[in-house]
């Protein structure tokens, strides 16, 4: 260990200080003795301080969209949601909710005092409300090829420090989870690509897109081939949408299984990525079983506010 917290240990003469609140206290206990130290620190906060640190801190800075662009972009998003059934998020998930089904850094989410995590992504979400509802369906029938289609829009936060006219310490995420048995063949997944791509495409084309052009990635070196088929016929009805193989994409190997894919569309003269998705294994892991199978997607809804504002 080196850095900030060798200083921070040392300095306080304490070297076991991090094993000692990290596995040796309980939850329950750290949460009280974390709940008194914010107590009084916030004690010496002052009203000019909160004024200060609003101008000044990216995590409670206004959005940059308008709220009226933001409702039109999520109402195309809600229009074009069917077959996905809508549903509300808390703001919060259980610590470890993030790094534990979606591979993600500790350091890029907002832990909380009291055992939970601000939410990073509404897909996380919506994978634990698809789980509970397959382990429902599996304890009525173990064989149970129920499927579970959610969506949900969530202001999400992210703690990684990014910079650009389009990345944003917080903003609006409309995120899709599909949840299923393995049918075999995979006809799971090439369904579940079909309808979020459907969807997403149907969104971005009522917001006014001139041109949208999917990039399909087969992380399987050919194995997805059903897959693509089932995304490019989906798209097949959009006149304004091209597709495009990309399976030299370095970025979601480890995250997505098999296939994946991202959405890119023109404004007039501006183009930038507005969706991604693939499949994952987080019901597999969160149900415990090697047939259960899911698909995501996330589409970005403050970058198309942005361009409805201009």
């Amino acid at each position: 260990m080196a850095g900030p917290l060798d200083r921070i240990l040392r300095t306080l003469g304490m070297p076991t200080l991090l094993d000692e609140l990290g596995e040796r206290i309980g939850g329950a206990d750290l949460t009280s003795l974390l709940l008194e130290v914010m107590r009084r620190r916030a004690g010496r906060v002052r009203a000019p301080e909160l004024l200060h640190r609003y101008a000044g801190d990216r995590f409670v800075a206004a959005p940059r969209a308008s709220f009226d662009s933001l409702r039109r972009a999520e109402d195309a998003l809600i229009a074009a949601c069917p077959p996905f059934e809508v549903v509300a998020l808390a703001p919060l998930v259980p610590l470890g909710t993030h790094s534990a089904i979606a591979t993600v850094d500790q350091n890029n989410v907002v832990s909380t005092t009291r055992q939970n995590e601000v939410a990073a992504d509404p897909t996380n979400a919506l994978a634990l409300e698809a789980a509970t509802r397959r382990n429902a369906a599996l304890r009525a029938d173990p064989k149970s090829a129920a499927l579970v289609r959610l969506a949900a829009t969530q202001r999400v936060v992210r703690a990684q420090q990014v910079s650009g006219p389009r990345h944003f310490a917080h903003f609006q995420l409309f995120g899709f989870v599909s949840a299923g048995r393995d049918a075999g063949s995979q006809a799971f997944e090439a369904a579940a690509a079909a309808e979020h791509l459907a969807v997403h495409v149907r969104a971005v084309a009522a917001l006014g897109a001139d041109a949208i052009t999917v990039s399909l990635t087969d992380l399987t070196g050919g194995e997805a081939a059903t897959i693509k088929t089932a995304a490019r016929t989906a798209l097949a009805p959009f006149a304004a949408v091209g597709c495009v193989d990309d399976d030299a994409r370095a970025s979601g190997r480890g995250y997505y299984r098999t296939f994946c894919f991202k959405v890119h569309a023109r404004f007039g003269a501006d183009t930038f990525e507005t969706s991604d998705g693939g499949d994952v294994d987080w019901t597999r892991r969160l149900v415990g079983s090697a047939k259960e199978r899911c698909f995501i997607s996330g589409i970005g809804v403050d970058r198309l506010a942005l361009v409805l504002d201009r």
